[in-house]
């Protein structure tokens, strides 16, 4: 005989705020969880990230993770990227600020921002 055994609420909890992640990364096809706003970003690292993005002039969402505690304590583990920002396109994670600039540098962020915003 096989009896289940309900997790915690705080066990369900978790599952809720990986589950609003995986939605927002789905739902977005460019998407930045950064500390502040694009226009009023909170960490030297956020501004750079969201000014290479500003710079493509195309639209892309954004997700203040200093408003979002829960998704600041979660994403991590979600992407298996320890730091913000954390960005995305189409659904996987490009990187954190050093990556952003080395793609941007080298001409590899345009296209993907490109093809992603034409979609």
């Amino acid at each position: 005989r096989v009896r289940f055994v309900l997790g915690t609420a705080s066990d369900r909890w978790h599952v809720e705020i990986i589950d609003t992640i995986q939605e927002q990364v789905e739902n977005n096809p460019i998407l930045i969880y950064m500390k502040g706003s694009p226009d009023a970003p909170q960490c030297g690292f956020s501004a750079q990230a969201s000014q290479i993005l500003m710079s493509y002039g195309k639209k892309f969402a954004y997700i203040d993770i200093l408003a979002n505690p829960d998704i600041r304590a979660n994403l991590p583990q979600y992407s298996d990227w320890p730091t913000f920002p954390q960005l995305f396109i189409n659904g996987e994670l490009v990187g954190g600020c050093d990556i952003i600039t080395e793609m941007y540098q080298s001409g590899e962020l345009g296209p993907m921002v490109e093809e992603a915003a034409a979609e």
